[in-house]
């Protein structure tokens, strides 16, 4: 299944136009908003470590961020002209060896949304832009970092709240389904020009492309697209759920199983038939696989 980025037509517009991408630097909130022990904001982009290196103020005197090596940590104090904002731990990593593929920095502050705000404010004065959804992974796939394929992964990663679903996105991030199809195309490339040779010497009448073997090339692909096409109806139920009605004669106790399976009082249950007009949903997890139960009405 594709998903399209945000933003992926417009940043393919350019590339077929010829233009360079964007580079300017984006800031975003890495962590969920709100309250907690501590907080990431991420920046991404040529000048992030540059940004960050003039407002740090690390506690090894004399250390420079441009000058450090890349994914390494470092504590000190984030400064707004000669105001402290917070003590953090800036990790640092040079591109091409981050996620993005770019220089990225990762601040890890206090997690008060305070602190959040005044950091992300502060690089907005400085140049920084307020990413768009989705921009991190976006220019992980436009400078080569991931497919498409492995992109979707790390949403459907981020929202897997079952044991299945976490195990088909890893393995969707990992690049298996990439390495299925790239192996495929090697092949199909493989034998296309062998068949084109043929063509340039079609009045020689010599055979460079054994026909038993492309025979046998196009069943197996055909088997393997069959599976990665059934697997997809597969992994789709995995992700959102197997839905299950709950569905039978009034009064005869659908509210009272859908409550035994939650083990909460999710529905109402009375001895007068009809109580349940709409249809009352919730998922629980069996197995490691997730399942939507519907008390439907009678």
């Amino acid at each position: 299944m594709y998903v399209p980025l945000p933003g992926l037509d417009k940043y393919m517009n350019i590339m077929q136009a010829g233009s360079s991408l964007p580079n300017d630097t984006i800031i975003a909130l890495a962590t969920a908003y709100g309250i907690g022990a501590i907080a990431v904001i991420r920046l991404s982009g040529p000048e992030a470590i540059q940004m960050v290196d003039q407002v740090f103020n690390p506690r090894s005197k004399g250390k420079s961020l441009q000058a450090v090596s890349s994914h390494t940590v470092h504590l000190g104090y984030i400064m707004d002209s000669q105001r402290i904002v917070d003590e953090s731990l800036v990790t640092v990593f040079k591109g091409p060896h981050s996620y993005t593929g770019e220089n990225v920095v990762e601040i890890s502050c206090h997690g008060s949304p305070y602190i959040q705000q005044e950091i992300i404010q502060l690089f907005l004065r400085n140049g920084c832009r307020i990413a768009n959804p989705g921009e991190f992974t976006l220019r992980a796939f436009l400078n080569g970092k991931l497919d498409l394929s492995q992109a979707e992964a790390v949403a459907d990663l981020i929202s897997s709240d079952n044991e299945a679903s976490h195990q088909i996105a890893m393995q969707q991030m990992r690049g298996g389904f990439s390495n299925e199809i790239k192996a495929l195309r090697e092949e199909l490339m493989n034998f296309a020009s062998l068949i084109e040779l043929e063509l340039d010497f079609a009045e020689e009448d010599v055979e460079f492309a054994n026909r038993d073997q492309f025979k046998e090339l196009i069943s197996r692909i055909t088997k393997v697209l069959k599976h990665l096409i059934d697997s997809f109806a597969v992994g789709n139920v995995i992700k959102n759920g197997i839905p299950v009605a709950i569905v039978g004669e009034p009064n005869v106790g659908k509210s009272t199983l859908l409550n035994t399976l939650l083990n909460e009082e999710k529905a109402i249950v009375s001895d007068i038939a009809g109580t349940t007009r709409d249809a009352i949903e919730d998922e629980i997890s069996v197995g490691g696989i997730g399942f939507r139960f519907i008390d439907t009405a009678g």
